[in-house]
């Protein structure tokens, strides 16, 4: 605009100075001095609102253009005509050129507003055609005809390139439309219309980066269900996709406002941001809230659901400084609780910091180990609680390193699993275990527990049954151990390797049986020969009715389905008669014995057997 306006007062002052001679002062210097203020007053406006203008100011200023676009023309055009009487055939061919130059420059100028554009055309063109084909003159009438054809020609010029710039701006918002809903989707979970992982991390370096500078608290919260896979299990994945969707819902509901972030990681998993994160024990209520929404069941088409939810906490800048580390202490906590209080919240502490490092430095203690001549089995006797005569004993481990000392395995084990080097702990484990046995007599068992690892990989369980064939040892006298973890991703192949380890002879034990969220199809699934009840239930059984009710239930199942129920952790006189009273045939525990050294077994034998019952020792 303030190219059109400069190039008016260049022609009208040219214009002017042709006619100063032979023209009144008030037509070539007064009017033209107006024009200038006017013109100047429009170029300082537009100078001043260059930049990014609001919609509104746009619209503004467009309908202003408009409205002067009809105004300046007929003024500019009616002051050229008031000096055509004056002057020769020089001057009015001069001003018949004023007119014509003047209006191809605005169209170029006005080519983004076609209005503006056909308006200030449509008036200089009808009164310059009209005005000289009135004159007369052929020069003149050629001169009109001319610049009608060329008008036509750059106003047809200019409603193509507007159609061309129009569907350019459209293509461009559909771009820019479509590259938003990408960025949508790729930032949202397409199951429960909650933010996706990646959304998750991004918020989360940004709420991080917002606490560092405000000097605020931000809160990590992991939440995982406990007990969905067994309802993918057995209602389909349909279902557990619609209970997916319902715990979103129900997540939703409880996070609101500006400081709760919530998101969908995968799978089962789900996470919170809380900015402005108030007190520990605030933080941890909230999380128990979380806890307690997601145990009311769940009404689905299908069925009526009952799961549960363990939450991991970090709140930054406790313990942790960046944002890998918040997420990463939050899902250790996670880890913790569903081990020690799974369906409530746990707070990542500096108990929790302490334990990671010693864990890392138990898994590169544990990677760099001679593991044939660290490692050790010990056996504790599995008993006839009739008789008190050991039935079998199962397989401790136990790890002596040179650098660390004595290790408990409720600390080497957890950690050789998450490192992935648990297979290679069992292998050299299960060696020492059947050499160990092969020194017994033959109608004693050895119990021996296997990981998820040694079952969810064809390899993995071809590899112990090979250890099994090449020590000797009567495979129908093993029962291997497994816990419900050991099937809770891939179901079908802890199936097809407890089905080729039963097949060798195997018995196959379910450990901490009632614990886990395993479904009765599972179980009917495996080929199972025994269940263990886990020693939570046993401790002061004989003061927890509770207790009794599930142990009573837990045995009835285990005859109902001729499987033979082996009770952990008895420790005292009373839990035992209690045992007796409940129908417990099987047992172990301290009560009986601790576990012993493959050295000692024989000993142990020896003050528990008759003699003539050693006599069969190999």
């Amino acid at each position: 605009m303030p190219m059109m306006y400069l190039i008016l007062l260049a022609n009208t002052w040219a214009l002017a100075a042709t006619h100063l001679s032979i023209a009144p002062a008030w037509l070539t210097i007064a009017v033209p001095a107006v024009f200038t203020l006017i013109c100047a007053i429009r170029i300082n406006h537009w100078l001043r609102s260059r930049g990014e203008p609001s919609p509104e100011a746009a619209l503004r200023e467009l309908n202003r253009t408009n409205r002067l676009a009809f105004v300046i023309p007929i003024v500019f055009t009616t002051w050229s005509f008031l000096l055509y009487p004056y002057g020769n055939a020089y001057s009015q061919s001069h001003i018949a050129f004023y007119m014509a130059i003047t209006v191809i420059a605005c169209i170029f100028c006005l080519m983004h507003l076609r209005s503006a554009a056909f308006a200030v055309t449509a008036i200089v063109n009808g009164a310059f055609v009209a005005f000289f084909m009135s004159t007369g003159q052929p020069t003149f009438i050629a001169i009109a005809i001319n610049i009608v054809l060329v008008c036509i020609a750059m106003l047809t010029i200019l409603v193509i390139n507007h159609q061309t710039f129009a569907r350019m701006i459209d293509a461009q918002d559909q771009t820019l439309a479509l590259s938003n809903e990408n960025l949508r989707l790729a930032n949202l979970d397409s199951l429960t219309d909650l933010p996706n992982r990646r959304a998750f991390f991004a918020q989360l370096d940004e709420a991080l980066e917002s606490a560092r500078a405000n000097n605020t608290r931000l809160a990590v919260g992991v939440i995982d269900l406990d007990g969905f896979k067994p309802v993918n299990d057995l209602y389909g994945h349909s279902t557990g996709d619609r209970l997916l969707v319902a715990v979103g819902k129900r997540l939703a509901s409880l996070f609101g406002g500006d400081d709760m972030f919530l998101s969908r990681l995968g799978g089962d998993e789900f996470a919170f941001l809380m900015s402005n994160a108030p007190d520990d024990q605030a933080v941890v209520a909230r999380g128990d809230e979380i806890c307690a929404a997601l145990h009311a069941q769940f009404e689905l088409p299908d069925a009526t659901v009952l799961i549960s939810g363990s939450v991991g906490i970090s709140i930054f800048p406790e313990l942790a400084s960046t944002a890998e580390q918040l997420f990463d202490n939050a899902d250790y906590a996670l880890y913790h609780g569903k081990r020690a209080k799974r369906g409530s919240s746990t707070l990542f502490t500096a108990t929790h910091h302490a334990q990671i490092h010693r864990d890392a430095r138990i898994e590169q203690t544990l990677r760099q180990a001679s593991l044939d001549n660290e490692l050790s089995v010990v056996f504790q006797p599995i008993v006839d609680m009739r008789t008190g005569l050991p039935l079998g004993f199962e397989a401790l481990a136990r790890w002596n390193s040179p650098v660390l000392g004595r290790v408990s395995p409720a600390h080497f084990i957890p950690v050789a699993e998450r490192a992935g080097i648990i297979g290679a702990l069992s292998r050299a484990l299960l060696k020492k275990a059947l050499s160990a046995a092969s020194a017994w007599p033959d109608d004693l068992r050895l119990s021996f527990n296997l990981s998820a690892h040694d079952l969810n990989a064809a390899d993995s369980t071809i590899a112990v049954m090979s250890i099994i064939q090449k020590s000797g040892f009567d495979a129908a006298r093993i029962d291997l151990e497994i816990t419900e973890t050991a099937f809770a991703h891939d179901f079908e192949q802890v199936r097809s390797s407890t089905d080729m380890l039963r097949l060798m002879g195997c018995g196959i034990s379910l450990d901490d049986f009632g614990t886990g969220y395993s479904s009765l199809t599972q179980l009917h699934a495996l080929p199972l020969t025994k269940i263990k009840i886990d020693r939570s239930f046993v401790t002061r059984l004989h003061q927890r009715p509770a207790s009794r009710k599930i142990v009573r239930s837990l045995l009835a199942l285990g005859k109902d389905m001729g499987l033979d129920c082996v009770i952990e952790g008895i420790e005292s006189e009373e839990e035992k008669r209690a045992l007796d009273e409940l129908g417990g045939a099987i047992a172990q525990g301290h009560y009986y014995s601790a576990a012993v050294p493959a050295s000692e077994v024989p000993g142990y034998l020896a003050s528990v057997r008759p003699v003539t019952s050693l006599a069969s020792a190999g």
